[in-house]
C-alpha cells in the first residue's frame, strides 16, 4: 500500500492489520472488520443520498451493503494531501458470483427482486436520473449511423470497419425494430409509476457486486443508483448472464420464474425487458468504443467484442421469441 493510502487511513478510528491491493481499491483487514479504500469515482453530492438508502435497506433487515464510514470528523469523503479524494466501505469476505453457476445465478436473482421489494421510498430523492429510454435509443440510433459515415469515408478499412459495415443493415433493423416497439408500448405508463411510487434501482447490478459470503448475499458499489424502473437492473444481470451462457432460454425462464416468484412482474415489466434485451446494445458499444477512440489500430479484444454481438444475434432472436413471443 502506497504512502497516500496510509495517510488516509489514519483518519479513520480503525486498528489496521494489513492490507492488499485489489481490482482499483486497498482492501483493509483490521480489528474492526474488514473495509475497503477506494477513490471516489462519482458526485460527492450523491454520498448522503447513497448512505440513507444503505440505512433504509438496514432498516428492512438487509445487512450487507458496503455503507460508507465517516471519519474522524464526521466526513464521508477523506482527501489526501494532494487532494485526492476516498472513501471507505465496510466490506465482506467472500467470492463474486459466478455466471456459469446455477446456484449462483438464481441467488442472484431472487437477492435482487428482494432489493427491489425494499427500494422504495418516496421521499428519498435520488440525485441521479437515468437518461429516458426513449431518448437514449434514439440518440444510440444516430451515433450508429454517424460510426457507419465514418468508416465509409475511411481509407484502408481493417477488419473491424469491415465487418461492422457487412452486417450494419442488420443489426440495425434491431435497433429500429425496439425504438418502436418502446414507443407503442407501456413504457410511458410504468415510467410515471416508478416516479409516483419512489423505487429506486442500484443502476450497475452485475455479478462484481454480488458477493457470496459466510453470512449470506452482500450487494455492493450502489454509487450508479437512480430512481426509476427497477426492471432494467434486472435486464442488465439477465443480459450479462445470457451472454455467458449463449443465451440459455430454460436458464433464461428459470431466471424469470425465480424474479417473479418474490416480486411479480406485471406485462408491461417484462415487455419492457424484452424491447431492452431486442436493443443491440453490444454491438452499439462496439461502435462507440471505436468511435470514440479512433485508432489506426483496433484491439483484438475490441473485434472480439464485435464479433461476439454479431455472432449471438441469433441466439437472442430463438431467446426472445420462446421467452417473450417477441418476434423481429
Amino acid at each position: 500500500m502506497g504512502e497516500k493510502e496510509l495517510e488516509i487511513l489514519t483518519q479513520y478510528d480503525i486498528d489496521v492489520e494489513s492490507t492488499r491491493r485489489v481490482r482499483g481499491a486497498v482492501l483493509c483487514e483490521t480489528k474492526q472488520g474488514v473495509f475497503l479504500l477506494k477513490e471516489m469515482t462519482f458526485s460527492e453530492k450523491q454520498i448522503p443520498v447513497l448512505y440513507e438508502i444503505h440505512l433504509h435497506l438496514k432498516e428492512h433487515g438487509y445487512e450487507n451493503v458496503d455503507m460508507i464510514v465517516k471519519n474522524r470528523e464526521g466526513a464521508f469523503v477523506s482527501a489526501s494531501e494532494e487532494g485526492t479524494k476516498y472513501i471507505l466501505k465496510h466490506w465482506f469476505y467472500g467470492k463474486e458470483c459466478d455466471s456459469k453457476k446455477e446456484k449462483d445465478i438464481m441467488s442472484g436473482v431472487e437477492n435482487l427482486a428482494r432489493l427491489h421489494q425494499m427500494l422504495v421510498k418516496p421521499s428519498c430523492e435520488a440525485l441521479r436520473e437515468r437518461e429516458d429510454l426513449e431518448s437514449e435509443f434514439f440518440r444510440h440510433n444516430r451515433e450508429l449511423k454517424k460510426v457507419r459515415t465514418f468508416m465509409r469515408d475511411k481509407v484502408g478499412k481493417g477488419e473491424f470497419e469491415l465487418l461492422f459495415l457487412k452486417h450494419f443493415d442488420e443489426m440495425y433493423e434491431w435497433a429500429d425494430c425496439a425504438c418502436s416497439r418502446l414507443q407503442n408500448s407501456g413504457y410511458r405508463t410504468l415510467y410515471v409509476q416508478s416516479e409516483e411510487k419512489g423505487t429506486i434501482a442500484h443502476g450497475d447490478y452485475n455479478y462484481h457486486n454480488v458477493l457470496m459470503t459466510p453470512s449470506g448475499i452482500a450487494t455492493t458499489n450502489f454509487e450508479h443508483f437512480y430512481r426509476g424502473i427497477q426492471v432494467t437492473d434486472f435486464y442488465y444481470f439477465l443480459r450479462k448472464t445470457m451472454e455467458k451462457n449463449q443465451w440459455d432460454v430454460s436458464l433464461g425462464e428459470e431466471m424469470l420464474e425465480k424474479y417473479n416468484r418474490v416480486r411479480a412482474l406485471s406485462k408491461e415489466e417484462l415487455w419492457y425487458l424484452a424491447v431492452q434485451i431486442a436493443y443491440p446494445e453490444k454491438f452499439w458499444k462496439a461502435a462507440n468504443s471505436y468511435y470514440r477512440s479512433r485508432k489506426a489500430w483496433i484491439s483484438a479484444k475490441s473485434l472480439e467484442k464485435l464479433k461476439l454481438a454479431i455472432l449471438q444475434t441469433e441466439e437472442k432472436r430463438k431467446f426472445l421469441e420462446t421467452v417473450f413471443s417477441f418476434y423481429l
